[in-house]
């Protein structure tokens, strides 16, 4: 596709990318360990910022002695972040309007999480307007970020190739499922520390991003 005409979707991770909900996350684990008379510190949650919920939850039983079954603590764990998204959906800057932008160009998009799909579905039904093509969440993979199969499944569900697509992502694993999986991969680093490195795009925010913009990354790779 000539790069005029890309980016051909953009895919957008959800916790901390496109809403500011890692710190429900952080309350819903808080909330699990006080059940368990255990200790969680903001650091432990920190740990878990864009690993599979399963992943998580088998760390988090483990350090909370539960009892509970990984279903079990991920089903506990999201019924709080739903509860307190349909009290407040707190849009990280910028998110919203390139949504929207995005939206009324005609650019394809996705939302990519590892969050179960009830509540990327919640979210996305609270957006206001038809936000997203499709949805891949952490219950339609086999692996988990930071392996690929969430982005590439993305963008073969969009029928699109996966190297004309850019995927933002705020998180170490994600950033690296995305890159792995061959998108033109732009970290917005928020609650954890994007390294830099070779060929890695990092932007401080999504404010002010316009289809214009994406397309000059194409651009600048054609030089």
């Amino acid at each position: 596709m000539p790069s005029h005409q890309l980016p051909a979707a953009v895919l957008f991770d959800l916790d901390g990318t496109l809403v500011d909900s890692e710190h429900y996350w952080m309350l819903s684990e808080r909330k699990l360990a006080e059940e368990h008379n255990a200790e969680w510190s903001h650091q432990d949650g920190i740990d878990l910022i864009g690993m599979s919920l399963y992943d998580s939850s088998v760390i988090i039983g483990r350090k909370l002695g539960s009892a509970l079954a990984p279903d079990e603590i991920i089903d506990r764990l999201t019924a709080v972040v739903i509860e307190q998204l349909q009290v407040a959906l707190p849009w990280r800057p910028g998110a919203r309007e390139l949504l929207q932008h995005l939206r009324e160009a005609g650019v394809k998009t996705a939302l990519v999480t590892m969050s179960m799909r009830r509540m990327a579905q919640a979210v996305a039904d609270a957006v206001g307007f038809d936000a997203f093509d499709i949805v891949v969440a952490g219950d339609d993979v086999v692996n988990g970020k930071p392996h690929p199969e969430a982005y590439l499944k993305a963008a073969e569900l969009l029928g699109v190739a996966v190297e004309d697509c850019v995927a933002f992502e705020d998180s170490i694993p994600g950033l690296a499922s995305a890159e792995a999986a061959g998108t033109k991969a732009v970290g917005i680093p928020h609650l954890v520390k994007l390294h830099e490195q070779e060929g890695r795009i990092l932007w401080p925010t999504l404010e002010g991003v316009t289809l214009a913009d994406l397309k000059q990354l194409f651009e600048q790779e054609n030089r």
